[in-house]
Order: C-alpha cells, then structure tokens, then sequence
C-alpha cells in the first residue's frame, strides 16, 4: 500500500509499505476513505532530527472495514467508520471514566507497528473499543464534518467541557486555527452567550463568525487582552479555551479570565515553564484542559453533525490526493490552507 512517511523536518514522502494484516483477534483492517494533516503533525515536520527509518504519519481517518479478527464482535467487513485519533480498548478503569486517552492497552497511530492513518489501509487494535460505525455512506457529503470526529471538533469539544462552559458564559478562544474554530463551536453548542474569537487571519475569523463567534478581536499581547476586558466590561471573561500552545497565548489567557475562571489549555505546549506563581494564585484561576479523549465524546457529537446542527468539516478548505499529502504539510505549514483534507 502507499502512505505517507516523514523522515525529518520538512522530508515527508509517498512511498509503499506492506500491506497490514490482522495480528491480534481484537484487530481490524480498515481501507481509508478521508485522512487529513493535523496542526500537531506540523511539529515534527518543522523540527523533527533527521532518520533513516521513516514515521508512518496520520491519527484522523475514516474508512471501511475490510477485515476483523476473530473477537471482533460489534463490527463487520463493509462497515464505515471514524477512529479517535488514539486507539484503546474502551473497558479499562481509565476508558471507564471518560479518560480513554490513558487507556492502559491504547495507543498512537504510528508507532509501535501501527500503521499511520495517512495511509490507504490502517490496522486498528482493540477495533471494538475504538472505530465507531457511521449511518452514511462512503461517498456521503458528511464525511468531511465526520471526519473531524476524529480529532479536531472533538478536541474543541473537550476544551469547553473541561471549561465548564455553560449557558450564559462569555468565553474567549485563543487561536483561529482548526481546534480554536471547532472551540468555537463546542463553547456555543454549550451555551455559551458571547464567544470572542482571537486570531489575525480575516478567512479564518470569518469561518469563526460563521461557527457562531460573536466578536474578533485582533490584537495581541496587552492590546488584544484590553479589547476583551473592553468586550466584557472590564473584568474580562468566565472562561478561555487556549488553543495555540505556546507561552504567549497562555498568559494572554491569564490576564483576560475574571478572578475565579477557567482556562481549558487544548494547544499542545511547546514550553516546559509556564506563569503558575502567586499571581494566578491569588486570583483563584484554574488551569484546566489537556489531550481529548475523543472517543468519549464522538456519539454525543455524532447526532449533531449528522443533521446538519454543526458543520465542523468546513475546516477542511483544501482537498489533496494521497500522493499529494507532501505538497498538504507545505501548504499548512506556510499557512496558505486551515486544514487540509487527504481523499483516497
């Protein structure tokens, strides 16, 4: 089969991998249908050291099963399906709690002999616990709002729940990138009563307007926190959704919650120190977020992308084949795309 593989920073290449097979009777083979570039796969590809054994690349992907190993009981050839951007058995104590991104059998697409999910086929470990069936077919005009179950929405999801945002909140969503779009559409979907969206690329904060967000703001730094607090009356808002990931957009984030906020971080961090002294302290804030465990939160979403209620696939403004994945990660990286969807 073709896949993509990166072999260091800016190196991704197209090339044939052996065709993966049922190893375990929990497996199932999957034959891709979507996949796309994730805003995380662009870490690797800015700075990942140079190696002579490339990393299958991709963890959001939809497709159709093809095969099921012998304990496989919920799920059968033929069948379409999104897988959370993680694997896990969905039985564990962890999965038990909502927390199936530590799952104690999961793991990373990628890595340890799992295929990547950029890719035309996937075999998928504990195939029970992890794919959910879709009730479309596989040349459905949802697929690409589906798709975003894998990961994005449902990430943006997870940083309004673990935000408390509820009916009559202000929220603000650091970052108008495809998670801080999704923000936006989870915070209003909660309830929220005024979202303000920052971010400084008029395309993207349009999509967010149109996502339900009720003010931009495009300063940054001490300007874009005093038009927030300008916004809100002056105390600043109830909770933020942080999703950047860098140490800039964190303290912009504490200096715009009210005293007694929340602030959900959904941007992988790229520092190890962050503003967590007296400061923060004295005020009562809590930081709050982390990694999604989406495949929590893909049947609470399902219904809604399945009668149009949100629209989240719309993130994917670019469509690339397989063999153009390469020309995908440039284009993300330059910012010349949001997000850019892989068609099989």
């Amino acid at each position: 089969m073709c896949a993509a593989v990166m072999y260091g920073a800016g190196d991704v290449r197209i090339e044939d991998r052996p065709d993966p097979k049922i190893q375990q009777p929990t497996d199932a083979l999957v034959r891709t249908v979507r996949s796309c570039v994730c805003g995380s796969d662009l870490w690797p590809y800015k700075s990942m050291p140079t190696a002579e054994t490339g990393r299958p690349m991709g963890h959001e992907f939809l497709g159709v099963i093809e095969e099921t190993g012998a304990d496989v009981t919920g799920l059968k050839a033929g069948d379409l399906v999104v897988a959370p951007f993680t694997y896990c058995d969905n039985t564990c104590d962890y999965c038990a709690k909502g927390l199936q991104i530590s799952c104690r059998h999961g793991g990373r697409y990628g890595f340890d002999g799992v295929d990547g999910g950029q890719g035309e086929a996937v075999r998928v470990p504990h195939a029970d616990g992890t794919l959910v069936k879709l009730p479309v077919s596989a040349d459905s005009a949802l697929l690409p709002s589906l798709l975003s179950l894998s990961d994005v929405m449902t990430t943006g999801h997870h940083g309004a729940v673990t935000a408390g945002v509820g009916p009559g909140d202000a929220v603000l969503v650091v970052g108008d990138g495809a998670v801080g779009l999704c923000a936006v559409i989870a915070a209003k979907r909660l309830g929220a009563e005024r979202v303000i969206l920052m971010g400084r690329h008029t395309a993207r904060t349009d999509l967010g307007r149109d996502f339900g967000a009720d003010d931009v703001v495009a300063e940054r730094g001490e300007e874009g926190v005093a038009r927030v607090r300008d916004l809100t009356g002056g105390d600043g808002v109830d909770r933020v959704i942080e999703a950047v990931g860098t140490r800039d957009s964190l303290e912009t984030a504490l200096a715009a919650v009210v005293d007694g906020g929340i602030i959900s971080r959904l941007g992988v961090p790229q520092y190890e120190d962050g503003p967590i002294g007296p400061s923060p302290f004295m005020r009562n804030i809590t930081l709050t977020g982390g990694a999604s465990p989406a495949r929590a939160y893909i049947h609470e979403l399902l219904p809604d992308v399945l009668d149009g209620t949100i629209t989240p696939g719309r993130v994917f403004d670019q469509h690339f084949t397989l063999d153009r994945t390469p020309d995908a990660y440039r284009a993300m990286a330059d910012r010349h795309v949001l997000k850019a969807l892989i068609t099989f």
